[in-house]
């Protein structure tokens, strides 16, 4: 990082002037289409295709699901608008990391980048990966253990990543391509077979009073598999004028996203009776065999593996940015600092870390942390922006529909948290011992450090700049 500035603007707080040294017009070699298509392949994952299952045996019936698919996807689109005017004030790689730090303090953009390291990219990866598992696993006679299915996509997307940015992302927007290609195609046939919803109206009516925690849990799951709709934030400092095109990224994808999840689970809800899908990790499975038969099964198992390897492909790019982005800030071990065309070392801690997971961890327990631990950093994001505007005005920081888009996006994420906190205690603790793990870290990592390196340079520019 280059030297900090301290100025004082009218109110009398010190802000601090911090530019990356790493940013430059070179390294932006990303356009519009490539930062939507990292965005959709971070969020179309495993959530997609077992999420359903789990919220109908919580629900009991399809509408209440749905429900909570839409609600998720509205709160999603007001999560991307907020980080969008963020990321117009702050175009730099990082996502919450970089934010939290320039608006608040290190230590909170420490915090984030931890909880980005487990909670971001590592579990959702290694839950990405134990569906591509579960899926192939069943579709296909593979004859070994599934774990060694994930570590082999794991494997693979490091290697794709870890060496060369074109030949990566061209493969990566490729998959992309053809992923969206044969969900459209699942959605038609879907339909064309959906049975008659009046045969299914006795069993759909059995749970009729669905309860607000239960719905709330629900929503926490679901707020998962629309996670990613930030994706393009952590590699915002590669992107071509990303003022312009990282809003449109986030924006535009995640409506795209939110549209086909709407579409893919109404068939999948409706392609059964609800005792047959309720608790099914493969939902996806178990309805298009509904509708096909074994041979409509296996082929949307391959099509959802296809999805899932894009998925932890496109993670793997994106968190590995941001443990070098911390690396060159002085907030992580300089050895993870992005070097040449890739952060190799950064890509090498990511996959190990998930393949770790892969082998000794569940999928549903994985769901509920996640989704309660990056609702927590990202309404401390979106809090970060109404700070950010107070103290350098509406004309610096716009926001689209202020002050209702960040504020609901902040009451709804916050309220999930604490139901899921009170009806699972188990994972949202997990989650907060996550950040006291953090807090043990950063202090550890402070001491090696000499406090003047640490707190200077971390803030935005002051009005004056």
């Amino acid at each position: 990082m280059k030297s900090a500035r301290i100025h004082k603007p009218p109110g009398g707080q010190d802000t601090v002037r911090s530019v990356s040294s790493h940013t430059t017009d070179r390294t932006r070699r990303l356009g519009l289409w490539s930062a939507g298509a990292l965005v959709v392949a971070n969020m179309i994952g495993a959530g997609v295709f077992t999420t359903s299952g789990f919220a109908l045996a919580d629900l009991g019936r399809p509408e209440p699901v749905l429900l909570a698919w839409l609600v998720g996807g509205i709160v999603a689109m007001l999560g991307a608008l907020s980080y969008g005017a963020l990321a117009r004030r702050l175009p730099e790689s990082g996502g919450e990391y970089l934010f939290l730090s320039r608006v608040f303090h290190p230590l909170a953009g420490f915090l984030a980048g931890w909880v980005s390291l487990w909670a971001g990219f590592s579990a959702p990866i290694a839950v990405a990966a134990l569906g591509l598992q579960a899926y192939l696993a069943s579709a296909l006679p593979i004859g070994t253990r599934p774990e060694w299915l994930g570590a082999a996509a794991i494997l693979a997307a490091g290697a794709i990543h870890g060496l060369r940015l074109r030949e990566g992302v061209w493969l990566q927007n490729s998959a992309v391509a053809l992923k969206l290609s044969a969900i459209v195609a699942f959605v038609i046939l879907g339909a064309l077979r959906l049975p008659d919803l009046g045969s299914l109206a006795g069993e759909t009516q059995a749970g009729a009073n669905v309860g607000l925690s239960a719905f709330a849990v629900t929503l926490v799951w679901i707020s998962f598999s629309y996670s990613g709709w930030n994706a393009a934030t952590y590699v915002a400092g590669e992107i071509r004028n990303p003022e312009r095109n990282l809003f449109r990224a986030l924006w535009m994808a995640t409506g795209c996203v939110t549209l086909a999840y709407l579409t893919l689970n109404a068939i999948f809800v409706f392609a059964a009776p609800v005792a047959e899908l309720a608790g099914r990790a493969d939902i996806g499975a178990a309805a298009a065999e509904a509708l096909g038969g074994p041979p409509f099964a296996r082929a949307v198992s391959v099509l959802v593996a296809l999805a899932l390897f894009t998925s932890i492909s496109s993670m793997v790019m994106a968190g590995s940015r941001v443990y070098a982005q911390m690396a060159s800030d002085g907030l992580f071990p300089k050895q993870f600092v992005f070097r040449g065309d890739a952060p190799t070392a950064a890509v090498a801690l990511q996959v190990g870390l998930v393949i770790l997971l892969v082998w000794f961890s569940g999928l549903l327990t994985l769901f509920g942390y996640i989704g309660f631990t990056l609702g927590i950093s990202s309404a401390a994001t979106v809090t970060a922006l109404l700070v950010l505007r107070r103290r350098e005005g509406a004309e610096r920081v716009p926001i689209p529909g202020y002050p209702w888009v960040p504020g609901i996006f902040i009451t709804v994420t916050l309220l999930a948290a604490v139901f899921m906190a009170l009806r699972e205690p188990g994972q949202a603790g997990a989650g907060l011992l996550t950040l006291l793990l953090g807090l043990a870290v950063y202090g550890w990592m402070r001491r090696r450090r000499n406090t003047n390196e640490w707190d200077a340079g971390r803030r935005v520019p002051s009005r004056e700049d």
